[in-house]
């Protein structure tokens, strides 16, 4: 028999970021425990709002399952004495288990003889596990921040304030802190803020709505998103696209209400970013624009209230953001008096990082990488790269970026503009920063490309040089953040950079400052940007045996490792690639070290042999070619071709012989061989 579990944590206002994490973790939490349980149980769904964490778990079994356990004990040899009678091994094995000594057997294994149980453990009823397993299921759910109250010897991410459980419509009964659970849930905390009772899940959902709650993610959502619709084409426009506030603001409200304001026509001077950042992140209001992209001068907030009369809202909020917006004003206005450039000097004065001294040197030592980058691949805009790199920073020191630090690089861009500086170093400025977050926008001109790539290697060179280097989830400065945009520019602008060298570089720039050897550093950064690079084309789906067999191979320009890879991914979708890869792994597993020493041809006596010797001399020059071209995929199809070759040698000859200088003579022909795949893939770690 099965039954729903219905379970409710009803706390203060959550923040909106830690809500979806914590309705996986307790997913997670439940099945893992109802599974050592040994409770069968069908679809688990989660609901939340700022008040309310919910699970509801259909078909839940009544009772365990029913166990048989077969289970080895102790050596016969430990387990009793010379006498036959039983030691303490026997004893604690039999407590252990619940039986006595009397009711264990021996079972002969390879390794000798040894103490035997088997029984059934018969399944009690789940209900009886769940009031255990629910109390201990909440201290478990790990958040960023938690908090205690009261005298309560607990911790959660706010206080709760009530514990609905039920099994079968029967209470679940248990007690948490000072909370005991029952079948009690609450409304609105404005609108309804009464008790109502819960017997299930759809009991749950239709009373909730009835005190104005919309437990369901999904259609809170729906519902915000129509209701912003709705209004923005009354006004005229369509809504900015913000996917991320959408799903930021379902998770502030219980039932929500759109409600559209007015932004003084004054304010629309300011840099539309600026507003936007305004609006979103410190007010949460979504931002119209026309259809030209243009933003027009609404905004559109979203109540917890169902207000009795909005325009009291709206005005409240117009209120505040006209407060805002005459500070960015402000400092918009007063930026303006003193030139970007000036505010380089007083970079110095900014320290970047304790051990790596101020932001003023950091500037120094990325501007000379991105230079070296221009003239490396864009020698005629060096001169720009350059002027970009000194202002990169520059905006730092703006009141404005001051007042709103995400505007970092976009008040850089507009001031930059403003004083009439060559629009593409107004755009570097901006997109030196870019990609924000993975899968993120990318610089869209070489020279922000440039800045970016050598303010990120700074970045990760100077932190490893100092010690400052991830562990496990811990990344503070965000280094595999900027290893990822390093890979995910160099990409998509199609550079052919050296990672070794390019962190050489950045490290020989770091001199003053590292603490550690610089040939430790680099080695360090290379491997920890291969890594970032397993992990994106894992990501894509790439196999992972041909990833480790290329970047094992060589691991110097991402570009054309990753050539290497399509290359190797398309030979291993062929019927026949298996044998090929064996015939290939064969060799390198013989050779070893490789012979390194021409074949005398005088010295080939089977015909088998002389077979892949003129075989190996036709296709050396052409792989030669494909490589240089990078053509990687001809180059392993005319490797492949030596596949029927290669076995016949391995069928007619035994390569390691008496006579030393045959033997050496057909290891340095399959070093031949060998070394036409060399810089392209370890043939063996192929699976």
């Amino acid at each position: 028999m099965s039954v729903e579990l219905f379970f409710e944590l009803g706390t203060e206002e959550i923040p909106a970021g830690f809500i979806p994490r914590a309705l996986d973790d307790i997913k997670r939490l439940l099945s893992e425990e109802l599974a050592t349980a040994r409770i069968d149980h069908g679809e688990i769904r989660s609901f939340a709002t700022p008040r309310r964490l919910a699970i509801s778990i259909a078909d839940v079994a009544t009772e365990q399952q029913r166990q048989e356990l077969e289970l080895t004990g102790p050596p016969a040899r430990i387990a009793f004495d010379a006498e036959g009678n039983p030691t303490k091994a026997a004893e604690g094995f039999a407590r252990t288990n619940g039986v006595s000594v009397a009711e264990l057997s021996t079972i002969e294994t390879a390794k000798g003889e040894y103490l035997f149980l088997s029984k059934v453990v018969e399944g009690g009823k789940s209900i009886e596990q769940l009031m255990e397993i629910l109390p201990r299921m909440i201290g478990k759910i790990p958040f960023k921040k938690s908090m205690r109250w009261k005298d309560l010897d607990i911790r959660f991410v706010r206080p709760i304030h009530w514990i609905v459980a039920t099994f079968g419509g029967e209470i679940i009964p248990f007690t948490f802190g000072d909370l005991q659970s029952g079948n009690l849930s609450r409304g609105h905390r404005f609108m309804a803020p009464e008790e109502f009772t819960v017997s299930g899940v759809t009991d749950y959902l239709a009373k909730a709505e009835q005190h104005y709650v919309i437990p369901q993610i999904e259609k809170r959502r729906k519902l915000i998103e129509e209701q912003i619709e709705v209004i923005a084409t009354q006004l005229g426009g369509r809504i900015n696209p913000d996917d991320e506030l959408l799903d930021e603001v379902c998770f502030l409200v219980e039932t929500p209400q759109a409600l559209a304001g007015t932004i003084e026509a004054r304010f629309l001077q300011l840099p539309p970013e600026l507003l936007i950042t305004s609006m979103r992140e410190h007010q949460r209001y979504f931002t119209l624009v026309d259809e030209q992209g243009r933003l027009l001068p609404h905004f559109i907030t979203i109540a917890n209230t169902l207000a009795k009369d909005p325009a009291v809202v709206v005005a409240g909020n117009e209120r505040v953001l006209k407060a805002r917006l005459a500070d960015a004003m402000f400092f918009w206005q007063e930026d303006q008096k003193s030139k970007l450039e000036t505010r380089l000097e007083p970079l110095k004065k900014v320290v970047y990082q304790a051990k790596l001294g101020s932001s003023f040197e950091k500037v120094e030592r990325f501007t000379k990488l991105a230079v070296g980058l221009a003239q490396q691949f864009s020698p005629q805009n060096a001169e720009l790269t350059s002027r970009a790199a000194t202002l990169a920073k520059c905006d730092l020191e703006t009141g404005m970026v001051y007042e709103f630090p995400e505007l970092q690089g976009v008040m850089g861009r507009e001031y930059a503009l403003l004083e009439g500086e060559d629009p593409r170093v107004a755009k570097a400025i901006y997109e030196h920063y870019l990609p924000i977050q993975a899968g993120g926008e990318l610089p869209s001109d070489d020279i922000g490309a440039f800045i970016s790539l050598a303010d990120k290697i700074d970045t990760i060179c100077g932190c490893f040089s100092v010690g400052l280097i991830p562990t496990g989830t811990a990344d503070p400065y965000a280094l595999r953040r900027s290893a990822i945009g390093i890979l995910a520019i160099i990409m998509d602008r199609g550079y052919s950079i050296s990672i070794p060298d390019f962190v050489s570089k950045a490290v020989q720039l770091l001199e003053t400052k590292r603490q550690r050897a610089a040939e430790e550093i680099v080695d360090d950064v290379v491997k920890f940007i291969r890594l970032r690079l397993v992990n994106l084309l894992s990501a894509q789906n790439y196999p992972v045996d041909v990833i480790d067999a290329v970047l094992s191979a060589s691991f110097v320009e991402p570009l054309d490792a990753v050539e290497r890879i399509k290359a190797l991914t398309e030979l291993k979708k062929i019927d026949d690639f298996e044998p090929l890869a064996v015939a290939f792994k064969r060799v390198g597993n013989i050779i070893k070290g490789g012979l390194e020493q021409p074949v005398d041809p005088t010295l080939l006596k089977e015909e088998c042999e002389k077979e892949l010797f003129d075989s190996l001399q036709e296709v050396r020059g052409k792989v030669a070619e494909y490589v240089s071209e990078r053509n990687y995929t001809q180059a392993l199809k005319a490797i492949a071709g030596l596949r029927q070759p290669v076995d016949t040698f391995f069928d007619g000859v035994m390569v390691m012989v008496e006579d030393e200088l045959i033997k050496n003579n057909r290891l340095a022909l399959l070093t031949g061989i060998a070394g036409l795949f060399k810089g392209i893939a370890d043939f063996r770690r192929i699976a």
